[in-house]
């Protein structure tokens, strides 16, 4: 995790007279992972300028940014959609919310074997997220692809047994979604999150077989993430109202994802 950056910046601010020390106010500690943490220093960087110290503060593991936030250590994190939220907070008995949108990475089905969906043989392996709610997705996107069809009715949370119909008999594997990026070597087809393509160089992330609907932002988009107390913190405000609106930190974006996100706050 990335604490010196805090020590930079502090100093920073004390020598020019400005940010944390002239404002008083402690830095507004981000957790996030790789994915996401360009774009978030850009931000970090623009919120300096205007006298609030920000700290990004990396994780690389999807546990750690919830508890640690829970417990107060950082004010928010941004690197999970509200579903997986949900999970979260079932799961480990926390009470975090969402607070703003963020972005939504393009999703969708890759291979380094076939070139075409229609070429997979009968019993290809198929890995998709681990995590329940990241495997419900997955299911949804092979029912989408049409290469299965699911219960009538299913929700989100979709397993296995919702599968009624699987006509090229496709094994499906649950892999942690870290590691989906090295499991297409292994298998036929992955479910892969463009963002994490991009962080991990394994693949080149414009070359889906079958896209996620763009439809599915407002669902599975990235949120920035609170305790309930801190809604009234006047510096989630501004950091992410920077974050939304400075051309800079659009312009971060741009570079990093290219044409596979989605700005979710401006959609409709």
């Amino acid at each position: 995790m990335r604490y010196l950056l805090w020590t930079a910046r502090l100093l920073a601010g004390l020598l020019a007279g400005t940010g944390w020390a002239l404002a008083g106010e402690p830095p507004l500690k981000v957790g996030t992972n790789a994915s996401f943490f360009g774009p978030l220093e850009v931000a970090a960087a623009e919120a300096g300028k205007q006298g609030l110290a920000v700290d990004v503060i990396e994780f690389n593991d999807p546990v750690a940014p919830n508890l640690t936030l829970a417990s107060g250590e950082i004010d928010a994190n941004y690197f999970q959609h509200a579903l997986f939220l949900d999970m979260v907070n079932r799961e480990r008995h926390l009470d975090l919310l969402p607070y703003a949108e963020g972005i939504y990475g393009r999703t969708g089905l890759y291979s380094k074997k076939y070139g075409r969906l229609a070429d997979l043989p009968v019993g290809a392996r198929v890995a998709l997220a681990g995590d329940p709610v990241n495997f419900g997705r997955g299911l949804r996107l092979l029912q989408q692809a049409g290469l299965i069809r699911l219960r009538e009715g299913t929700a989100e949370n979709a397993s296995l047994a919702d599968v009624v119909d699987n006509p090229k008999k496709l094994v499906i594997l649950e892999v942690d979604f870290h590691q989906l990026p090295l499991a297409v070597d292994d298998v036929d087809l992955a479910q892969e999150f463009a963002h994490f393509l991009i962080a991990a160089g394994t693949l080149d992330p414009h070359q889906a077989l079958f896209w996620e609907p763009v439809t599915e932002s407002r669902r599975y988009g990235i949120r920035f993430v609170i305790r309930p107390e801190s809604r009234s913190d006047p510096r989630l405000a501004r950091f992410v109202r920077i974050y939304q609106q400075s051309p800079v930190v659009r312009a971060a974006l741009d570079r990093q994802y290219d044409d596979l996100y989605v700005r979710v706050w401006e959609q409709p």
